[in-house]
């Protein structure tokens, strides 16, 4: 499995603290225009010139990173880009585009617990907010915090809030070509993803780098994928399998529940599961046939109809969040 992009920077971060190099994390704070990256997104730079993340994918990545590994600065900067006609050429920033970011430094001695703790509250699956006082970079964090979505980054009165959820994480249930391409190119849009295959007949033959998990895929959905963050697809093509996997999942929280086949196939899917005791809001949830109505035949359109339909209704649920 992997960690969404925050997580993994955070993750490297962590990493370049324990083996004790300083670090700083630049915080997309607000954008005006054209802007490749929204606010809170993250480039981390360690003092040894390593990094993870993006704050927008061109030239301003090379400024800030020789900017914080040759001059380290030791405490944090407000940075504006784009705000000249000059800016825009040298940083190649979109035409009318402005980014503001936040600098701030990390110490091994004073940061690593911080970072610690709130990779903890994410990987327990809880919403979790930093308070940043932006003169000082003193930090703290609030579990579960209240916070607007989906505007989950707010300055005010000098106090940078960061308000960070957790991964969205995917159960892919039955071992097949289409959840080969899906595990891939969801992984590379952010998601951490598993792959379940109960059919000993299927998964003795797998022959895919990544693990399967063998095991009933509705005790999975109880006990892993059934939060806000989770998303199940039914791609086994067996409703022995697919079924059990569907009346756990749409009777959860999970933001998208889909599964494949064609029209006439999900016409008589929905009928055995409202004969299994779902009820129409319950069916309401479910994708399917899943992914985007494009033009798909192989494995791997048909993998990136179903991606595309996951970043948009990732966006959508993001966007729609209560208070947390």
């Amino acid at each position: 499995m992997v960690a969404s992009l925050g997580q993994a920077v955070l993750k490297s971060v962590r990493e370049w603290l324990t083996e004790g190099q300083r670090a700083w994390l630049c915080t997309i704070v607000q954008t005006w225009g054209s802007s490749p990256r929204p606010a809170g997104s993250w480039l981390a730079v360690s003092e040894s010139g390593e990094w993870s993340g993006s704050v927008s994918g061109g030239c301003l990545e090379e400024h800030l990173l020789s900017q914080c590994v040759q001059n380290r600065p030791e405490s944090p900067q407000l940075l504006d880009y784009g705000v000249t006609d000059t800016d825009r050429g040298t940083f190649q920033l979109p035409c009318g585009g402005r980014i503001q970011l936040y600098v701030e430094p990390l110490f091994p001695d004073k940061s690593r617990a911080h970072i610690e703790a709130l990779l903890a509250a994410l990987d327990a699956r809880q919403p979790v907010a930093r308070r940043i006082d932006m003169a000082s970079a003193n930090a703290e964090l609030v579990v579960g915090e209240r916070c607007q979505a989906p505007a989950r980054l707010v300055v005010s009165e000098g106090v940078l809030e960061h308000c960070l959820t957790p991964a969205c994480r995917l159960l892919l249930v039955g071992a097949g070509e289409v959840a080969r391409y899906v595990a891939a190119f969801a992984e590379a849009a952010g998601f951490d993803v598993s792959l379940c295959e109960p059919r000993e007949a299927f998964s003795a033959g797998w022959t895919g780098e990544r693990p399967l998990i063998s095991a009933l895929p509705d005790d999975l959905v109880v006990q892993q994928f059934s939060d806000r963050w989770s998303g199940v697809l039914a791609l086994a093509h067996d409703p022995r399998v697919d079924d059990m996997a569907l009346l756990a999942a749409l009777r959860s929280e999970a933001f998208y529940v889909g599964a494949m086949g064609s029209v006439k196939t999900s016409s008589a899917r929905r009928e055995r599961l409202a004969s299994l005791g779902l009820t129409d809001s319950e069916l309401d949830r479910l994708h399917a046939p899943i992914g985007v109505n494009i033009p798909s035949k192989t494995p791997a359109e048909i993998a990136i109809a179903i991606v595309a339909d996951l970043i948009k209704a990732r966006w959508d649920m993001l966007a729609s969040l209560p208070d947390l």
